[in-house]
């Protein structure tokens, strides 16, 4: 159960979605229907970052291995390294579940007791995804190999979701096809304690019913 805090802080007003069918969170769900001997990005769909999305927009990357945990990345600019990592307290196969509704939230709760860090900076999160706590995680400060090789991979895709070559048979062969989606973000900072992402679509319209991801500090 999400915290009265994160409840108040998820309460953004809807608005009409403008993604129709064709937006980035529905079109990751054809992952399986990729064929998995095919090792490269594959972009689905028109993915080109149009000239409305500006720079200030933010990259977040949701990115495992079908088998194993699922990874989050943020960036403040895509060929830069990102600003936050952490591995989530849940596999890759449980986020295809999750987007089975079209509306996958994502939300971290921090009650760390001091305020010098900013806020992606904290270390200790509780995870929540659409309103159910899965259990906590700790903010990288060095990116494992893997994730590393994955940044790399992506430094030249701005939108798009898709399978990517693993760093070995080996993993690939334990682990499954190593799976990512990528989008841009509307940025809100609320204060200094509180921050949202908003998934932009292709389209060009920011959509808080499809994929959002929620920080919050308690105090």
């Amino acid at each position: 159960m999400e915290s009265p805090a994160l409840f108040s802080l998820l309460r953004r007003p809807k608005q009409p979605s403008k993604s129709g069918g064709g937006g980035l969170l529905r079109m990751f769900k054809l992952l399986p229907m990729l064929t998995t001997g095919c090792k490269m990005a594959a972009l689905l769909g028109s993915l080109q970052r149009k000239p409305l999305l500006t720079d200030k927009a933010t990259t977040v990357t949701l990115f495992g291995y079908r088998k194993g945990r699922l990874c989050l990345a943020i960036q403040e600019d895509p060929h830069r390294q990102p600003v936050f990592v952490m591995e989530l307290p849940m596999l890759t196969t449980a986020l295809h579940r999750e987007m089975a509704s079209d509306m996958l939230r994502i939300a971290l709760e921090t009650d760390t007791k001091s305020h010098k860090k900013k806020l992606l900076e904290e270390f200790v999160w509780a995870v929540y995804c659409n309103g159910r706590k899965i259990g906590y995680s700790i903010r990288r400060k060095n990116m494992s190999d893997d994730e590393a090789h994955v940044m790399q991979l992506l430094r030249g895709v701005s939108m798009g979701a898709g399978v990517l070559p693993s760093l070995s048979d080996k993993e690939y062969a334990v682990d499954g096809d190593l799976t990512y989606i990528r989008a841009r973000f509307d940025r809100v900072v609320g204060s200094k304690d509180s921050e949202s992402f908003y998934m932009i679509n292709p389209e060009g319209a920011s959509s808080p019913q499809e994929l959002s991801i929620f920080f919050l500090r308690l105090r």
